[in-house]
């Protein structure tokens, strides 16, 4: 319905979930804290300086936007959100918990795969008014392994 990608996208997120790595693509196998049939979650490229581990929460199938996003699948995707802010709280300390969900290049949508953002809070960390800056594949894999050590603990939704 409301579509803004280019003809000839390749989108990074798809490449993601097929396993795909390669020069020109950033995210990385080691950057996934969590995949099942329908969803995966990955540690984010880009990280704000006072919120580090924020994850971004995927539909394995590619869907540009919330336009275009199945009822269904936005249930799996805040249930999955909700077990990753669990998992946040106990990995990172945090005093809470924001998600986003950007669309459109007017809603600042950067990458055309829908997808929601969960960060970590701190009272005081100043999150709006900072900028996120991409950060080292390794350091990614870190905050995925802290992660995902808190996730195990945690049955899966439904």
């Amino acid at each position: 319905m409301y579509h803004h990608a280019p003809a000839d996208y390749v989108c990074p997120f798809c490449a993601l979930v097929a396993n795909i790595e390669n020069e020109n693509l950033l995210s990385r196998r080691a950057d996934i804290v969590l995949k099942r049939s329908l969803i995966t979650a990955f540690i984010g490229l880009r990280q704000w300086p006072n919120n580090l581990g924020g994850v971004i929460v995927i539909p394995n199938e590619h869907f540009e936007n919330i336009y275009d996003l199945p009822a269904h699948l936005a249930a799996e995707i805040h249930a999955v959100a909700q077990a990753i802010a669990i998992a946040m709280k106990a990995a990172f300390g945090c005093d809470g918990v924001s998600t986003r969900q950007h669309n459109e290049p007017a809603g600042n949508q950067d990458v055309w795969h829908y997808h929601l953002h969960v960060t970590p809070r701190y009272t005081g960390d100043n999150f709006y008014a900072t900028q996120g800056e991409d950060m080292p594949a390794s350091q990614r894999a870190q905050l995925a392994r802290q992660l995902k050590e808190h996730l195990i603990d945690q049955k899966p939704p439904p």
